[in-house]
Formats: structure tokens, C-alpha cells, sequence
């Protein structure tokens, strides 16, 4: 089969290869998938690099663990382990796991009670991959909060997949939702549900008037210090990202002490939820993946630069089909 390698860390220009390996046969309690469309994703960027250098714990210290990188798919069942019940040969799923699965390849295994579920019959394989690893990181950081309806919410980075993801999962929870995004997708963000928007490259979201019970920052270009004004009392400010010096590391254990306005850094877990409550929301027409570009395998590397520049919105799609 056909499958994207590597053996080292590194940019994809130097390490990526198109190559020709051995097709995984299934365990006794795993499932064989053919993948059609996985994603490219600030995970993948971060595990092909080893940067930050944390994620080498679960990666891999001095090189990867893995020759086939992917942390989602979306694709169908061809074959199943003796031991499966849950899934049947011909079946659609799609799945996710942020250590690593070997997803950018034709062919890959994982266990039947992982972090994978059938695609609602009305979602393709693009939009079903599209909405695994940015909507499992929205979804981790905001199930660890305690917000309500009605709640005012302001979104930073709100055009990328964990923005777009985080922007619509609030607003399913009735919230009032501030989008911050660019110039060109500010039409995209209302389509989401967004209430109110900011263009970042035309004016400065930190100058606004409104208060919020929680900022999001999806994409780690801001901080707590430059949002704290921003918050209402006991607001929350979480980010996807370290921030400035690894700050949101060690900012929750300070606002805890002195109280107040908080940051909030919940670790990311449970795929398995994650995977489940998309498709859930998929099925009922709650939830639309955002979709930048679609490369095909022999165009991995620039699939890898563009997601690294950027400038992506929403997801970026490898089509293995």
C-alpha cells in the first residue's frame, strides 16, 4: 500500500516520503480501514517536528515511533478481528486518536472501542475527517468549563479548526458568541452562528466594550494578561496553545490562589467522547466542518507548509482515495 513515512523529526520538505510499505493485517479486536480523507493538522505539524519537545514523550525521544504519521481518518471498514461486534466489513467510519494512528496511509488498523464510529449516512468522507482533531480540542477545553446559556463567549482564532469548532459548539449551547477571524472570513463566521465579529487585521478585539465570561483563544496569538480587562468577574481565559514563556501552564495554579478572573488549561483527553458527540451532532445538522483545500498524497509536503504558514482556515484535506 501506499503510505506517507518518515524516520526522523523534521520540516516535510526533509523528512516525508511517498512510499510503498506492507498492509496492516488486523488484530483479533481491531478493525482494517481503507482511509479516503484524513486531515493535516496543527497535531500532525507538531509530532512531524517534535516541537514543542513535550510531545516527544508520547512521540518518541530522539525519532518518531511511528513510520506513518495521521492522528484522524475517515474511511471504511474492509476487514475486522475476530473478537469485533461493534462494526461490520463495508462500514463507514472515521475516528482520531492525538498520539498518533497512521492515518496518511491507504490502509490502517486501530481497536474497535477507540476513538471510532460510523459516519452519519448524510456526511462525506472529507467533512466526516474535517471534524475530528480541531472539534476534540474545542470540545475538551470547553466540557472542563462550567458555562450556561445565554453565557458571552469571544472566540480568537475563530477560522481555524479548533476555532470554528470551539465558535459552533458554544453557540449549540445557546451562548452569545464574539468571533475574531480575518477579513475574507468574516461572512463565514456568521454563517457559524457568530454574533458579533471582529476583523483582526482591521481593528484590535482587545479594545472592545463587551465583557466576557470566557475567552477562548483557539489559535495562541494573545494572552491572559492582554485579555484579563476583557473579563468579567470570575471570567475565564483558556487558550489551545502554552502562550508567552509556557504561561498557561502555571497562570491556572496563580488566578486559583488569588481568585477571580482565572486561566484555565485543561489537558485534552477522551477521544472516544469526542468522536461520539460528533458524529452525534453531524447526524442532527449541528455541526458543519470547514474545509480550506484537499491535496492529494504526492502533495503531502505543501499540504504540511501551507497548515504550518498559518494560514489555513478551518481544515486541510489529504485525499487517499
Amino acid at each position: 500500500m501506499k503510505a506517507i513515512t518518515r524516520t526522523a523529526y523534521g520540516q516535510p520538505e526533509d523528512v516525508l516520503q511517498l512510499k510503498e510499505i506492507e498492509k496492516p493485517i488486523p488484530k483479533e479486536d481491531e478493525i482494517l480501514i481503507r482511509v479516503y480523507a484524513t486531515t493535516v493538522n496543527r497535531t500532525d505539524c507538531g509530532i512531524l517536528t517534535g516541537k514543542p519537545y513535550i510531545m516527544r514523550a508520547f512521540t518518541g525521544l530522539w525519532k518518531p515511533k511511528d513510520l506513518v504519521p495521521g492522528t484522524d481518518f475517515a474511511g471504511q471498514v474492509e476487514a475486522i478481528g475476530k473478537k469485533v461486534t461493534t462494526f461490520s466489513i463495508g462500514d463507514r467510519v472515521f475516528g482520531l486518536h492525538d498520539e498518533g494512528l497512521s492515518s496518511h496511509a491507504e490502509y490502517m488498523t486501530i481497536k474497535a472501542d477507540k476513538a471510532v464510529t460510523q459516519i452519519p449516512d448524510n456526511i462525506d468522507y472529507a467533512s466526516a475527517a474535517a471534524s475530528c482533531e480541531g472539534a476534540h480540542y474545542a470540545a475538551n477545553f470547553l466540557s472542563r468549563l462550567k458555562l450556561k446559556k445565554g453565557d458571552k463567549v469571544l472566540v480568537n482564532g475563530a477560522t481555524g479548526a479548533i476555532g470554528s469548532a470551539g465558535l459552533q459548539l458554544v453557540k449549540n449551547l445557546g451562548m452569545q458568541v464574539t468571533a475574531v477571524g480575518n477579513t475574507k472570513n468574516l461572512e463565514l463566521l456568521r454563517s457559524l452562528g457568530a454574533d458579533k465579529v471582529f476583523d483582526y487585521e482591521k481593528e484590535d478585539f482587545t479594545k472592545d466594550d463587551e465583557r466576557y465570561h470566557l475567552i477562548f483563544d483557539a489559535v495562541g496569538k494573545s494572552s491572559f494578561p492582554a485579555c484579563k480587562h476583557l473579563l468579567l468577574p470570575n471570567g475565564i481565559y483558556s487558550s489551545s496553545e502554552l502562550g508567552p514563556n509556557a504561561q498557561n501552564l502555571y497562570l491556572p495554579l496563580i488566578t486559583w490562589i488569588k481568585g477571580g478572573k482565572r486561566v484555565i488549561f485543561p489537558i485534552p483527553r477522551n477521544c472516544r467522547k469526542s468522536i461520539l458527540s460528533m458524529a452525534k451532532l453531524l447526524a442532527e445538522g449541528r455541526f458543519k466542518a470547514v474545509i480550506d483545500r484537499t491535496y492529494p498524497m504526492e502533495q503531502v509536503s505543501d499540504a504540511y507548509k501551507f497548515v504550518m504558514s498559518g494560514q489555513k482556515t478551518g481544515n486541510v484535506i489529504l485525499d487517499f482515495s
